[in-house]
């Protein structure tokens, strides 16, 4: 597919992908517009608590194993990335904490890995890890894809055939090519999307502030630290509903006050968003066998991270350039026999 500046491109979702993707496609002289009957930051990139964490994907999802090459190139690209958009990125790191058996494990696991990382007296530390302020981000986002051209439309696409895409409330607009960034929704939109599985996350937003520093890890749970704590999180597969469940958070909520007592009391929000995985933990990025499609779906927990790597994949695609050296592993059609 070669698109030349001026080609107009419909994007179907608001979150990282879509909003990251918008902004380098119409620096690049394409028409944009955004379908997201969502509103703005009510999806998994907004719920999210901003991980830019190769280090502790890589060692706590065990679907991750095996990753951090391509997630340290993700993060790498946030660099520049934030520092255009004037988006301030924690580089405090990730500090674990526990008893000697899990502290152990991990040490085991960050060797396997190849992290970069050290002992300390309360546990273990790596200064790999990073994060950002989700909901911030993606309001940044949105508003430097507008300055660049980009319009935002409170509809979905349903469907996209022959350069043409109808939305859901009837109308039918012509594109060029749709890019589909729905996470894990949107499946009538491209056969790939078969292959995710939906995700349900859940975490606690405290009312106690906690002072700044590393991400916390421990058994089972994160706190990410600030003036409304993030504490987290459910990875409850299978599921796609957005209705909190203080049962299944409450496990979160007690781990959380083992590594910090201070936080024992603390007033808590449950936000809920609703992630989609493929079998190995990558995105699907990539040509559709839909003409005119391109995916970038199924971030797993790793939207934030991965965004700006698969904005640029996006746009290679769109104009026949080099997706560059993850473009085979991030192959929509890899699992097909």
């Amino acid at each position: 597919m070669i698109l030349q500046s001026g080609a107009r491109v419909a994007i179907a979702g608001a979150g990282a992908f879509g909003s990251a993707t918008a902004l380098i496609l119409s620096r690049l002289g394409f028409a944009v517009t955004v379908f997201d009957p969502a509103p703005p930051g009510e999806n998994a990139s907004g719920v999210a608590a901003g991980m830019l964490a190769p280090v502790a994907e890589a060692v706590f999802d065990k679907v991750s194993r095996g990753h951090l090459p391509v997630l340290r190139r993700a993060r790498e690209r946030w660099t520049a990335f934030a520092q255009d958009l004037g988006i301030a990125l924690d580089r405090e790191g990730l500090a674990i904490e526990g008893d000697a058996g899990f502290l152990a494990e991990v040490e085991a696991a960050l060797v396997e890995a190849g992290a970069r990382f050290e002992r300390t007296p309360r546990g273990l530390f790596s200064d790999e890890d990073w994060r950002l302020d989700a909901r911030q981000a993606l309001a940044t986002l949105r508003e430097a894809a507008i300055v660049a051209g980009a319009t935002f439309d409170a509809r979905g696409v349903v469907g996209f055939s022959e350069g043409r895409a109808p939305l859901d409330d009837g109308e039918v607009l012509a594109f060029d090519a749709l890019v589909v960034a729905t996470g894990g929704g949107g499946r009538g939109l491209a056969p790939e999307l078969a292959t995710l599985t939906p995700i349900k996350g859940q975490i606690l937003r405290l009312g106690t502030p906690l002072a700044g520093g590393p991400v916390l890890r421990g058994k089972g749970v994160y706190i990410a630290p600030g003036p409304r704590p993030a504490v987290g999180a459910t990875m409850e597969a299978g599921r796609d509903d957005r209705e909190p469940d203080p049962a299944v958070v409450e496990p979160l909520r007690i781990a959380a006050e083992v590594l910090r007592p201070e936080l024992a009391g603390a007033r808590a929000v449950i936000e809920v968003g609703v992630r989609a995985s493929t079998s190995d933990g990558l995105p699907l990025v990539g040509k559709s066998r839909v003409p005119g499609v391109i995916l970038a779906a199924g971030a797993r927990r790793n939207g934030w991270l991965l965004a700006p790597l698969v904005a640029d994949m996006v746009a290679a695609y769109l104009t026949d350039a080099d997706p560059g050296e993850d473009a085979a592993a991030f192959d929509p059609r890899r699992f097909e026999g």
